[in-house]
C-alpha cells in the first residue's frame, strides 16, 4: 500500500470519527402522542409546535431525529428517553 493510500485511509477514518451522532426516537404502540409531545417539551426544551412536529414524524414515519452532537451526549439522551419509556437509539449522522 502506498503512502498516499495510507494517508487517504487515515483521512477517511479521522473524518468518520468526527461525524456527529444523532438521537433517534422510534414509534411504539404503547405511548400516547400527547405523552411523547410532553416528553419532547420537557426533556429537549422544545416549544410545543416543534415537539408536536417531531411526535408526528415519529408516528407517521416511524422515527424522528431529536438531537445531534457527540456520541457521549447522544448516549445520555438515549438513556433519558428510555427512562421516559420511549424507544430511542443513537447512530452516526452521516454528515
Amino acid at each position: 500500500m502506498s503512502t498516499r493510500e495510507q494517508l487517504d485511509i487515515q483521512a477517511r477514518e479521522a473524518t468518520r470519527l468526527a461525524d456527529p451522532w444523532v438521537t433517534v426516537v422510534w414509534n411504539d404502540p404503547v405511548n400516547l402522542m400527547s405523552y411523547v409531545t410532553r416528553v419532547f417539551q420537557e426533556y429537549f426544551g422544545l416549544p410545543r409546535p416543534e415537539a408536536e412536529k417531531h411526535m408526528r414524524e415519529v408516528h407517521e414515519k416511524g422515527r424522528s431525529v431529536l438531537s445531534t452532537g457527540s456520541r457521549e451526549q447522544m448516549e445520555v439522551h438515549v438513556q433519558a428517553m428510555h427512562a421516559y419509556g420511549l424507544w430511542a437509539t443513537l447512530e452516526r449522522s452521516g454528515v
